[in-house]
């Protein structure tokens, strides 16, 4: 397939550890540089944090179209961005080169159209709720919380959790070690949009975390 990935070289460095070299990519950092790109395209990847400001690019693309939906929803997205096989994904960093890709859809058309892609792509997925944060990412920007929540109280060490979470959960990083993966600001932007939206306590961000998000800008 021809994949058009729109945000950071980064972002398509993990599309192609992704996907592998057996299929083709192309490339834009802005939704104004991609226009003469989706008309080869055959499967967008648009990692841009605020994805309805694409909508002008595909009013009118008949092709699979993933957008960030991290810090929105994508019920949100698409009264902007008509497509009807746009489909929601987690483009903070490590989320997308997982074994399972997690997404969402709105309708029957779009997930028969995300079930053909992913064969193509030779992906599995797992359909989830239309929701900020998605499943994983929310979870896993939890954890790193309480474990800075944790270290802030001086009773773990940082190498300490992380070698307890990895042994604990068989997860690949411990919440430290994930921070630094995904990036403190995101972290940070994530707890505070799910803050937002739900005043669920959980979300309450670590002093330590916030001062740490602020010095990585």
């Amino acid at each position: 397939m021809n994949i058009l990935v729109i945000g950071s070289a980064a972002n398509l460095l993990e599309c192609r550890q992704k996907f592998g070299e057996q299929h083709s990519y192309d490339f834009a950092e802005q939704h104004t540089h991609a226009a003469a790109k989706l008309e080869r395209a055959e499967v967008v990847f648009d990692f841009l944090p605020q994805p309805d400001e694409g909508s002008d690019l595909y009013q009118h693309t008949r092709v699979p179209v993933f957008l960030n939906t991290t810090f929105t929803s994508l019920a949100a997205c698409a009264r902007a961005v008509p497509s009807g096989s746009v489909i929601g994904f987690c483009g903070l960093p490590t989320f997308l080169k997982r074994e399972v890709l997690e997404v969402c859809v709105l309708n029957n058309n779009a997930r028969q159209v995300l079930t053909t892609t992913c064969a193509n792509l030779a992906t599995r997925v797992e359909v989830v709720a239309d929701q900020i944060g998605f499943v994983t990412p929310r979870i896993i920007c939890m954890i790193i919380n309480e474990a800075y929540i944790t270290a802030a109280e001086g009773t773990a060490s940082r190498e300490d959790i992380d070698r307890a979470m990895k042994l604990g959960t068989n997860y690949p990083f411990g919440p430290f070690e994930w921070s630094q993966q995904i990036g403190l600001p995101n972290v940070v932007a994530l707890l505070q949009a799910l803050q937002r939206t739900t005043t669920d306590g959980r979300y309450q961000i670590s002093d330590l975390l916030k001062a740490e998000a602020l010095n990585n800008h």
